[in-house]
């Protein structure tokens, strides 16, 4: 019977799949700068602020200690 895969392996599996769909996904956004496209400065600026907040929200998430249930006392 196969091993169970632990939580390590699974973070790893599914980081290493989902970024780098996120990196094509971005790299593909570098097609809208090529002559075929017209942006203006600000338009390009919003892209990349919230290209940026999303970063930011998600790294926020990852700097989080784990969430102490103070619901429960204990001594």
């Amino acid at each position: 019977m196969a091993e169970a895969e632990n939580k390590h392996d699974k973070f790893k599996r599914l980081a290493t799949q989902r970024v780098t769909n996120a990196i094509k996904k971005i790299e593909l956004m570098g097609n809208l700068a090529g002559p075929g496209y017209e942006s203006t400065p600000e338009e390009v600026e919003k892209i990349f602020k919230a290209l940026q907040d999303t970063l930011d929200g998600v790294k926020e998430k990852f700097s989080k200690t784990k969430r102490v249930d103070k619901s429960k006392f204990e001594l």
